[in-house]
Order: structure tokens, then C-alpha cells, then sequence
């Protein structure tokens, strides 16, 4: 657990949206106060596909966490005649799919806009000859991604991933990055891109569907192209008021990105944090042309069409008075040449409020290392830091204790049957069991007590006692100070790493100088163990021998300052070593290089929504579980912090997102 942190920064909170009702939503709004008929969340229904092969067959994607009810609801294409349409199904499912039929026709260049049974527009989508066929849909994420033309046949119904091209044009990657309706009535336009983009037949219209869309360069001579990393500003001539959206056209008709703001939302203006990623949210002053401060509060708008951006879905219930959540401290910065997460942009809150108070402690917080169980990936293990283990399993999309095996945790001993193991990182053996690291025994936290602890999770009882106990303690001289904080920088994470990859890979034993041959430590199991020290980063190799004895393989740097979660990744082939805000919310991968040592490869920061908090805990699910390309990664809060009170997800400890198979 981090003891030297700072509060977690105004521009690292940007990345997450404003909490409305305890959820935090996004897509295309209104462009005017709901009808009072409108259902609740239909804001996060997004238009997600479409064709105009002939059956003209249209997609809508429910981006929320609560199902919607559509009923009555119309559509229209470039007449602008609402009709009613018959959806596949009257609801759609929170993560859900509906299709129906266009009762007017699509035609090759065309347009679509959904509304509620109020009148309210929901979404709208514009194509040019052709883009539509076999169809459009939304690549590099559902309800969120840049609009392009499929590659393959149409994927209705579905995950719109395996109907995506590799890549996308450099178009698609202009955003809408602020606009003001303060009379100026500005929209600036940045360039994420590597390449310039031309601009110079681009329009833009408002949410008003009586408007016809504007060229920007009618409006800003000026602005033809954007230069990579560079942004152009505009003056709307349309005219921007409250509740009001600004739509961008490409040159072709085709639909680039979006942005919808509620009363006031603009004023002084609406940007995204950070520049041409994240969530709009008002600002306390306009920097149009420049970079934009991030230094507002969140909410003032929502951005849509682009995939460069996220959402954090809440759960789960709000906040009650049976925890008490604990800031973030020792935010850090980001290590030089780390990439942006490779996985998806969209976030849930993935527990129950105050899922985890314990007898020992009702604060409900320190929640940190985290395994999927290999031989069942249903099976989430974690450790909690006041000496305490959790068996999760999914429910309602969320990670919740498995009854069957302790409905609120087990508690854990040392060797001898007492004490408190400041538990905090676990990882799965080759045997089955949960081995867990302590940094130091809490009835004594002025003392390290680094070791390793072997459970057997079918043993019976609400208290465990470890199977075999490894106590590495006096290899770490500079934890023992007398002060309780030096004592909580000892083993944070732990990963279990199989012998197969070792010498798959060719790894140099470093005792020996030769390759690795695990037939030379006969008692130590089928793979070693690489324990994280939060003190300075660095991983410590060790064979743990069943007859309680241990073989030290010696450190490896990961690069990073602070290690707090230890895993091997079956699917990359990687060590991962991870570290919180300290590190600015890092995940290092590790592999064995020609020379057969282990060394960091590359690293990767968390999805752009999630908080800056101490996230201390890291797994990834196997590649048994990849659904359309991606499997689930879970993040754990030490803090259950949040973005602070107010927002969703405050008193929460588990997130879940995507990465890659």
C-alpha cells in the first residue's frame, strides 16, 4: 500500500465523466430539455450500424448500464419526415443490440436520425455513395468508434469488431476538442493524428434538422487543413445556443465526430480532457486555439462518434455511510515512451458499493492484488490488505464474494496461526493454490515481515493458515527503520511464472549462467515466483521448495519506480509488472531478450476514463474467454476513491475493461 502520495491532480480527473443519478453516461443528448415521455438512459443509445443494400437495415447499441425502452420511437433520412419503425425488440439490454428496417428506404447518400416518441434527437449519422454498402458501422468500439465502411459482410445484431477494417482513415481522427454558445458561438478542431488532414470541404451543422450543414471554411478561410497534433478554430454560422450539438462532416458527407451540450454547458466553453481523447466537461476559460487547461468540472457536455474517448459505467448502488473511502496520494508521472492502453476506452464499475468491510475494518477499502483462477477464469481471487481473501465470481455483470465459498472473505494468519498479514498481492500456482504476499504483520506494522504464503482454497473454515510459509524479510535490510511507513514498501505483487515459458523463452539462470533447467531445484514445483518491491520497483525471483526453504534467483529492474501487482500473461507471453498513480497508472510487460534476460518491452497506461487512484491490483482474463477479440482486464482500488465524492464511482473498489486477445 502507497504511503508517500499527493492528492490525485485536477487535470487527471478530466479523463472521467460527470456522475448524473449515480451514472456516468455518454453519447449524443437532446437538443433540447427532455420530454418528460423520454425514457431514462436513452442518451446512451447510439446508432451503430447501418446499410443501404437494399433490406436497409439499421443498428442501435445501448452504451449504458440499464436497458431502455424504445417504444415509439421515429427515424428520418434526408427529408427530415419522422416515421415511426419496428425494432426487434421494445427494450434494449444494457451492452444490447436492436435492429429494425427503415420504413422510408436509405438510399446511397443519405442521412439518419433517431428520435424519442418525444420528438427528442437521440443520434444521427450521415453517409456518402456507397459508404453504406455492404454497410457503415462504428470500428474500434460499439456505440463509440469512428464510423467507416465495412470490409466484410454486416455484422446486425452484433459486435461490429469482426465487420472492421485494420485501420482507419486520418480523418477519423479530428475530434471536436471545444466549442463555445457564448455569442462567438467557437468550435476548435484537433488533429490526433500522425498525418495533416485536409479540411477544406468539411461542414458541420447543429442539432437543429431544419438547418442545412455549413462548410468550416465559409466559416474560417483559414482553416483547410490541420497539421498533426495541430488544431483550427471556427465561428459557428448556424449559431450555437444551450442544448445544442455540433455534428462534423467530412468532405464526402460521412460522419466524423460530435459533441452535445446541456443549459450552459458551452459557456465559457465545453472541452475535451485531455486534447482529442476523453470526456468533454465545461471549463473555467476558454483556450480555444491552444491546449486545453482541463481545469473545470466535469460534465458540461458528452462527445460521441470518434472512439477516442471512453465511458465509465457506474453500479452497483451509491455511497453509503458503511465505508469510508480514502483519497489517492504519490501521483507520479508517466514514464517517457509509455502508449496508449491497447485495449477498449469503455470502463464499468465492476462491484457493489462497500463490497469489501470486514470485521477487522469497516472502511470497505484496500483492495489490492487480483488473479483470475487459470483452471477457471470465472474465478476472480482477491487480497485485501487487513489479512483477508476474496473469492469473486460474476453476477449481473458485476465481481461479487462466491457464497458457497465465504460470502464476506476469509482471514488470514501466518504460519503460526496468528497475526495480521498485510496482504497484498496473490497469484495462482501451478498447483492450484493462491500463494499471497505480506509486507509486514499489521499487530506490528512497524516492522516488515516480507514473505510469501501458500493457501489451499478448498481448506475449510473462515480462517486460513498458510500450507507452507517463505519468509524473505531479512533480504531487505532498508525496509527495517523503526517506521511503520519504510515497513509497507516491502512485496506488493506477486506473479506466478511458469518453468515451460522460462525455458521456452530461453532464459539465462542467472546462478549458473546457463540456460535455466528447473530439473536443478527439484523441490520447487513446476514454475518460480516474481515478487514486486514497492520500495524501487524491481522484481525478485524465487524458488519456493516444499520443504519450506527457498532459492533466490536475483532482481530484475522493471524500469519503473514502484511495482504494485505481479502477472504473467499466457495470452502475450508476458510478465506484466504494474504500478498506480505513482507511476501514472503503468503496466509494464516484460520478456526474455536475445541475451536471455528478463527485460521490459513496453508500457501501457490505463483507458483514459478511469480515475487516477492508488489501483494496486491488475489481471487480465485467459484467452479461453476472448469474445470478438477482446477479454476482460480488472483493475483494483486501494482507496475506493473514485473521482471524488459525487461521482459514481465513489466507495468502489473493482473496474472492468477490454484488452486485446
Amino acid at each position: 500500500m502507497p504511503t508517500s502520495h499527493s492528492r490525485v491532480s485536477a487535470a487527471s480527473l478530466c479523463a472521467v465523466a460527470l456522475a448524473f443519478s449515480g451514472l456516468l453516461v455518454t453519447g449524443l443528448v437532446a437538443a433540447s430539455p427532455a420530454a418528460a415521455a423520454d425514457p431514462a438512459g436513452y442518451q446512451n443509445v447510439r446508432i451503430n450500424e447501418v446499410t443501404s443494400s437494399g433490406n436497409d437495415t439499421v443498428e442501435l447499441y445501448n452504451a449504458g448500464s440499464a436497458s431502455v425502452s424504445i417504444s415509439g420511437w421515429k427515424m428520418s433520412d434526408d427529408s427530415f419526415s419522422q416515421q415511426t419503425f419496428a425494432p426487434s425488440s421494445p427494450t434494449i439490454a444494457a451492452g444490447g443490440f436492436v435492429t429494425f428496417n427503415s420504413p422510408k428506404g436509405l438510399g446511397d447518400s443519405d442521412k439518419l436520425v433517431i428520435y424519442t416518441s418525444g420528438g427528442t434527437v437521440v443520434d444521427r449519422v450521415e453517409w456518402a455513395t456507397d459508404k453504406a454498402k455492404p454497410a457503415m458501422a462504428r470500428c474500434g468500439g460499439d456505440g463509440t468508434g469512428a464510423w467507416v465502411t465495412t470490409t466484410t459482410a454486416a455484422t446486425f445484431g452484433a459486435a461490429n469488431a469482426s465487420g472492421c477494417p485494420s485501420s482507419v482513415s486520418a480523418a477519423s481522427k479530428v475530434r471536436v476538442n471545444e466549442v463555445t454558445s457564448d455569442g462567438a458561438d467557437t468550435v476548435e478542431l484537433y488533429n490526433g493524428g500522425t498525418s495533416a488532414v485536409s479540411i477544406g470541404s468539411w461542414k458541420y451543422v447543429d442539432s437543429d434538422t431544419s438547418h442545412s450543414a455549413a462548410s468550416v471554411s465559409s466559416s474560417s478561410p483559414s482553416a483547410t487543413s490541420i497539421p498533426a497534433g495541430g488544431r483550427v478554430t471556427f465561428n459557428s454560422t448556424l449559431g450555437l445556443g444551450d442544448n445544442d450539438s455540433v455534428f462534423l462532416l467530412e468532405g464526402s458527407g460521412n460522419t466524423v465526430d460530435s459533441v452535445t451540450w446541456a443549459t450552459d454547458g458551452a459557456k465559457p466553453s465545453d472541452e475535451r480532457c485531455a486534447d482529442g481523447a476523453g470526456w468533454f466537461q465545461s471549463a473555467v476559460t476558454a483556450t480555444l486555439g491552444s491546449a486545453n487547461s482541463c481545469s473545470g468540472s466535469g460534465g458540461g457536455g458528452t462527445g460521441g462518434g470518434g472512439g477516442q474517448s471512453g465511458q465509465l459505467l457506474g453500479g452497483g448502488g451509491s455511497l453509503t455511510s458503511g465505508c469510508t473511502p480514502e483519497a489517492p496520494s504519490g501521483t507520479g508521472s508517466t514514464p517517457s515512451g509509455t502508449l496508449a492502453w491497447p485495449g477498449g476506452l469503455d470502463v464499468t464499475i465492476a462491484d457493489n458499493v462497500c463490497a469489501f468491510t470486514t470485521s477487522s475494518g469497516p472502511e470497505g477499502r484496500d483492495v489490492s492484488g487480483l488473479a483470475f483462477d487459470p483452471s477457471n477464469p470465472s474465478v476472480l481471487w482477491a487480497a485485501k490488505n487487513k489479512n483477508w481473501l476474496y473469492k469473486l465470481i460474476k453476477s449481473n455483470g458485476l465481481w461479487i464474494p462466491d457464497a458457497s465459498w465465504s460470502a464476506t472473505g476469509k482471514q488470514l494468519r501466518f504460519s503460526n496461526g496468528s497475526g495480521q498479514p498485510d496482504s497484498e498481492g496473490l497469484t495462482v500456482g501451478g498447483n492450484g493454490h493462491v500463494y499471497v504476499t505480506s509486507e509486514r504483520d499489521n499487530a506490528n506494522n512497524t516492522v516488515p515481515k516480507d514473505t510469501i504464503m501458500e493457501f489451499d482454497p478448498a481448506a475449510t473454515g473462515s480462517t486460513l493458515t498458510p500450507v507452507h510459509q517463505w519468509d524473505m524479510t531479512s533480504q531487505f535490510p532498508q525496509l527495517n527503520t523503526g517506521s511503520k511507513d519504510d515497513a509497507n514498501l516491502g512485496f506488493e505483487g506477486v506473479g506466478y511464472v511458469p518453468d515451460s515459458w522460462l525455458t521456452a523463452n530461453g532464459w539465462v539462470d542467472p546462478l549458473t549462467g546457463a540456460a535455466y533447467n528447473p530439473a536443478n531445484y527439484p523441490l520447487h514445483g513446476s514454475g518460480l515466483f516474481f515478487a514486486g518491491l514497492e520500495w524501487d520497483g524491481s522484481l525478485h525471483v524465487y524458488g519456493l521448495n516444499s520443504d519450506g526453504t527457498f532459492t533466490t534467483f536475483g532482481t530484475i529492474a522493471t524500469g519503473k519506480s514502484s511495482v504494485m501487482d505481479v502477472t504473467y500473461d499466457v495470452g502475450t507471453q508476458r510478465i506484466i509488472a504494474t504500478c498506480d498513480n505513482t507511476c501514472g497508472e503503468t503496466h509494464t510487460f516484460m520478456k526474455v531478450n536475445a541475451s536471455g534476460a528478463i527485460v521490459p518491452d513496453v508500457t501501457y497506461t490505463n483507458p483514459a476514463v478511469m480515475p487516477t487512484d492508488n489501483l494496486e491490483g491488475f489481471a487480465i482474463a485467459p484467452t479461453s474467454t476472448c469474445v470478438s477479440g477482446s477479454r476482460e482486464a480488472v483493475w483494483s482500488d486501494d482507496g475506493i476513491y473514485g473521482s471524488g465524492s459525487g461521482t459514481s464511482a465513489y466507495g468502489h473498489a473493482l473496474y472492468s475493461g477490454t484488452f486485446p486477445c
